[in-house]
This record gives structure tokens, sequence and C-alpha cells, in this order.
């Protein structure tokens, strides 16, 4: 399997997996791809419930990683990634839940974190003097699940970017307290700032001999493994629903993107459903057909305040960029912060479910859409567990929440950061480790 950047033509797809993970980016700044998907053998869908989680996985990611690491070693990756559960619950008829939150980190970035934490183990082990610094801009949880994946790991020091002030207390606990090789710079701005300086720096001929790399998204080896989180939950419901709708909190819109990838696969999903809070970028352009990135605003489902998403190319270019193909399969809406909370009762009420702000998006973007498909199946994603939004919650529903023991390890952690405002101040600090 071959990669291309996003922003050239899949004639010149040369990249390999291993280039693509440890450049994170492109040279000319565009999202790598792979050159070619292979849909699954029909009867490995047909049977899924005869294969294990991580026997899907593998057979899953195989093709993408191409023999570049071994099978055996592939295998050890992913069994070292899905050591926990991903479970489907039912809220209401016809309404699941898909849980991503039971990892180290309490959110479903554990997944790709740890798959590329292992990945770039794999390819810096015999690369005796060469350190790789993981350069890494979060919203909210990718920071603490990169930091929980790649801590430790030999070769590979990480720094994250977030902005002050906008994550949750624990979840810039969880992004912070960790030393070792993981530094958190707190950024004077918003989600875009950092996101901004992070691929700033990966063009900086300045910053060459930093060995700088992605672990956002836009990696593809934290993107590609989100694709399993899709099969697992049709795993559990085949044979007990048909015409299945996922509706995914969106931010950044990696997971969905991964999603889509698993229908080109050969999932069956009947549609997908991109929900959002008011960082509306995305559903406008599918009410407009015109693409507008704006400033990001703060709200209560913090991982998805991003105003220009990064994925959003790879899914246009899944559709090949063919808007009425895209529009068949793909919708988008946006809710308030109001109607998330209103959501969070909603849930609560109805079924005793405790849902976080992003999964309750999520929920309003299905029940939305039920109104026209009252027979189809949804499941949104629920991709942090509440407690990581501790008051939001407890104070929707005027309950205390208890604190799982992943959150006890680190919330009475003394906070380590270093605080920046500017590129510049970034740059400095890159160049002042030695």
């Amino acid at each position: 399997m071959k990669y291309y950047s996003l922003n050239q033509s899949k004639d010149t797809a040369s990249t390999s997996f291993e280039q693509a993970v440890v450049q994170g980016i492109a040279p000319d700044k565009g999202l790598y791809f792979p050159n070619e998907i292979k849909p699954l053998d029909p009867s490995f869908i047909q049977n899924i419930e005869q294969y294990s989680n991580q026997e899907i996985a593998f057979k899953v990611i195989q093709q993408f990683v191409n023999g570049e690491i071994p099978d055996e070693e592939l295998k050890n990756i992913i069994a070292e990634t899905l050591c926990f559960d991903f479970p489907t619950v039912a809220v209401e008829n016809n309404v699941y839940a898909l849980e991503l939150f039971h990892g180290p980190t309490m959110a479903f970035k554990d997944v790709g974190a740890r798959f590329m934490a292992r990945c770039l183990g794999y390819f810096n082990k015999n690369k005796q003097d060469q350190q790789v610094t993981v350069l890494v801009a979060t919203s909210g949880d990718t920071g603490g699940a990169v930091a929980s994946g790649f801590l430790g790991v030999k070769g590979v020091d990480v720094v994250i970017l977030y902005p002050s002030g906008k994550v949750s207390d624990i979840q810039e606990k969880q992004l912070t307290t960790l030393d070792q090789n993981i530094v958190a710079l707190e950024v004077d701005g918003v989600f875009d700032d950092c996101q901004d300086m992070v691929k700033t720096a990966f063009l900086d001929s300045a910053l060459k001999g930093q060995n700088l790399t992605s672990a956002n998204s836009i990696n593809v080896a934290r993107w590609l493994p989100q694709m399993f989180y899709f099969f697992f939950a049709y795993k559990q419901l085949k044979g007990k629903h048909k015409d299945l709708v996922f509706s995914v909190p969106s931010g950044n819109f990696g997971n969905i993107c991964a999603g889509i990838m698993a229908h080109k696969l050969g999932l069956p999903v009947k549609h997908f459903i991109a929900a959002t809070n008011i960082n509306d970028t995305v559903p406008v352009y599918m009410d407009t057909q015109k693409y507008q990135p704006k400033a990001s605003k703060q709200t209560i489902s913090n991982a998805m305040d991003v105003g220009n998403p990064s994925n959003f190319v790879r899914i246009q270019n899944l559709f090949d960029n063919d808007f009425k193909a895209l529009s068949a399969m793909f919708s988008s809406q946006s809710y308030t912060d109001a109607q998330t909370v209103e959501a969070l009762q909603e849930i609560y009420k109805n079924s005793g479910y405790i849902a976080d702000p992003h999964g309750a998006v999520g929920y309003l973007g299905f029940k939305k859409y039920q109104k026209s498909n009252p027979r189809d199946t949804g499941v949104f994603l629920e991709t942090a567990h509440p407690v990581k939004f501790l008051d939001t919650v407890e104070e929707a529903l005027e309950i205390e929440l208890p604190i799982p023991d992943q959150i006890k390890s680190v919330i009475d952690k003394k906070k380590t950061s270093l605080k920046i405002s500017s590129y510049e101040d970034l740059k400095a600090y890159l160049n002042s480790r030695g």
C-alpha cells in the first residue's frame, strides 16, 4: 500500500505506511491517503460474529500496513491496543450508545493513540540515535490519550499543545501530570490556534532536524484504527437490527471519516450523521455547498470545538468530491449547549443512562434523523466517560458521579505546563531542547 497527499493525485502515490506515520503530514501540507481501498471478503462480514475483536481489527487494518510490520508483530500491536471492551448499550427502542471510553484515559482516542505509539515504537526500535518528537494539538481528549499511549516509549518525545482554560479539569490533569517524555504547552488561544501552530511547525524548514510527527487524526496511524469501532458495533447488533445508522459527535471529523472508510471496506451502514456543536462549518457546507472555516467557539462539548476540521477533505475524497454522492450517505447538523443539556436530561429520564455532552450531541443527531426514518436503528458514539465533564453532567442531572480508578490516579497530581502565546514561542521551545 502506498500513500499520497490529497493535494496531489493518486498517480503520485509513493509514500510508505512508515513514511506517512513518521512524517504525519505531507511536505506539501496535504493529508496522506491510501491509494487503494480493497473491500473485505463478503464472507468475513457475513460471519463477523465468529471472530474476536482482535481478529477483526487485524483483517481491517492489514492492507493499510501491507507487510511493513510483520503480521505477528501487527497482531501483538493490536492485542496491546485493544485491551478493553467496546459495548453497545440499549438506550431506547432502536437507539444504542456505543461506549468507547473503557480505555486508560476513558476516551475513544485511546485506540488510535495506543496503535500509533506502538507502530512508531516498532519503526524506531532499530534507529539507535534517532529521537522522534510527536507534536500534537488537543481540544480535549487527544492530549490525554496521546500522553498515555506514548508514555515511556523509547526514542519518542511528546509535546502537547492545548488551549488554556478550554479543556475540562480532568482532561487537563491527564495531559499535564505524567512527566517522563511528555511535555504540555498551555496556549493562550483556542484549539484552532494550537492546530495552526502544529501545522506551521511541520512546514518550517528551520525545524527539519527535529524529526517532527503528528499524533492528531491527520496521522494515518491515529486515524485508520478508528475503523475498528464500527465493525465491533456491527458485530454486536448484526442479526438484531437492519439499516444501521451511525451518529458521530464530530470535531476534527477523523472518527466519522474512519466510519465511512469501514463502509468502503464493505461494512453495511445505511447512513452517517456528523453531529456537531455550534462549531458548524460542515453543517453549513452541507446546506450551502460553501466551505467557510471560522474561528472556533467554546462549548460544553469542548472536544468538538473545531472551526476548520482537518479530516473533512478526506471524507470528500472518499466520495470523489461528488457532493450528490456525499449527501446521499452523509448528513450533518449542529446543536447548542442548551440543546445538549436537554438531551442529557432526556436520555437520563427515559433510560437512566448517563451520557457525556459529546454523546448527547450524537444522540440529538440521530433523533432528528429518526423523525423521517423511524424504522432505522441508530448508534450514537459515546466518545468519553461522563466523569470527564463532571461539573456539566452533575449540574444537568442533579446527581453525583462516582470517580473511576483511571481518573483517581491523576486527579490529585500536580499540573505541570509551559505557557506560550505564539508560534515563535513554540519554535523557541523546540529549539531550546538541544
